[in-house]
Parts: structure tokens; sequence; C-alpha cells
């Protein structure tokens, strides 16, 4: 998940739903709800997610064609490392 836009507790949804709604539907926000001051739920429109969905979906393919099929084992990671 990418960063929050911004946070409301649990007790400002109840009297701010259809605001925190509208600007996660309209304006693309990410809307961290907070309980006890800790993050509890993110309210984001299911738009937003399909269009970072396809975006990390196309970034798997650049990187999958890209790939040179060169692999390096735990060990040789390691050996390197120590060099």
């Amino acid at each position: 998940m990418d960063t929050l836009t911004s946070e409301v507790s649990a007790r400002e949804l109840r009297g701010h739903l259809a605001d925190v709604l509208g600007r996660a539907m309209y304006g693309g926000e990410r809307v961290g709800v907070t309980r006890n001051g800790k993050l509890a739920a993110v309210v984001v429109s299911e738009a937003l997610e399909a269009f970072e969905m396809a975006q990390e979906v196309e970034a798997y393919r650049n990187a999958k064609a890209e790939d040179d099929g060169g692999r390096v084992s735990l060990d040789e990671l390691r050996s390197d490392l120590d060099s």
C-alpha cells in the first residue's frame, strides 16, 4: 500500500463518513482510520485500487521481460557481500 493522504479517528469517521467516502471515491485519497492512535483501516476507492494493481502487473511484466535468466544462490550472495 502506498502512503496515506490523511488520517481520521474512528470517532471522527462517524461524523464525517460521507466526506471521507467522497475524498476516497472522487479525490483519489487514501484515508487512514485510527483507533486509539493506531492505524486500524484504510478507506480507498475500488477504482484507485484497480489502477494501482494494473500498474503493479505492468511493472511485473516489464521486470520479467528484462530478466536475463541468471540466478545467484544465497551462498554466492553471502560470499560476495562478505568480500
